[in-house]
């Protein structure tokens, strides 16, 4: 048996409503993961779920609705853009099910991934719109592993400046227990430590390149 749930987010980004448009459907392959929209009502999705899905609402710098809908399960994903002084007032919705027997625990994990991602969506507005990302991600045996992996120190906050095991000096823009995210100048580092919920853990690097 399946439950609905609904998440529902309000923020401020830093960045006109035109580079949040653009960073949502043209480059969710830097702050998210690669996802391809043909731009118009009616065009596919591609990425975002392993069933694909369909464009459902195409009001540019202002609406966009993509949904994919299957006999048992269905995903759509609202973002409604408005501007507010120098940056964008972004009104987000997840609309989805879950099996009823696991509910809460991944409507938790459903959450805290939601604020991650939407901050990273702020990052790479306010720090590389506009720019092409190269995206590489990989499994990882738990969040802990990947901050060693990467040089990070458990206890970093927010502000803290680290110098990653590559050698490339970045900050520490986003530090929870089951998350870590550290901006270089040209890269966003995100760890997802999903051991945290009992799921496979991931580390992946957002690397920019010129503007598109």
């Amino acid at each position: 048996m399946q439950r609905e749930f609904e998440v529902m987010r309000e923020v401020e980004i830093d960045g006109s409503p035109e580079a949040v448009w653009d960073a949502i459907t043209r480059h969710a392959d830097g702050w998210m993961w690669e996802v391809r929209y043909e731009p118009r009502v009616g065009g596919a999705e591609t990425g975002l779920s392993s069933a694909g899905g369909v464009v459902t609402a195409w009001e540019p710098n202002e609406r966009f609705v993509t949904r994919v809908e299957t006999n048992d399960w269905f995903n759509e994903l609202t973002y409604e853009l408005a501007p507010d002084g120098d940056g964008t007032r972004l009104r987000y919705r997840h609309q989805s099910v879950f099996p009823a027997d696991d509910h809460d625990r991944m409507l938790d994990e459903c959450e805290l991934h939601t604020d991650f991602y939407l901050h990273s969506l702020g990052q790479y507005v306010r720090h590389f719109a506009g720019r092409n990302a190269t995206y590489v991600s990989e499994d990882v045996a738990s969040g802990a592993a990947a901050r060693r992996a990467l040089g990070v120190p458990d206890d970093v906050a927010v502000g803290d400046r680290v110098t990653l095991a590559g050698g490339e000096e970045g900050i520490v823009d986003y530090a929870t227990a089951p998350f870590l995210g550290v901006r270089t100048d040209d890269e966003l580092v995100r760890v997802y430590g999903r051991d945290h919920w009992g799921d496979p853990s991931n580390l992946a690097r957002h690397t920019f390149g010129a503007v598109a």
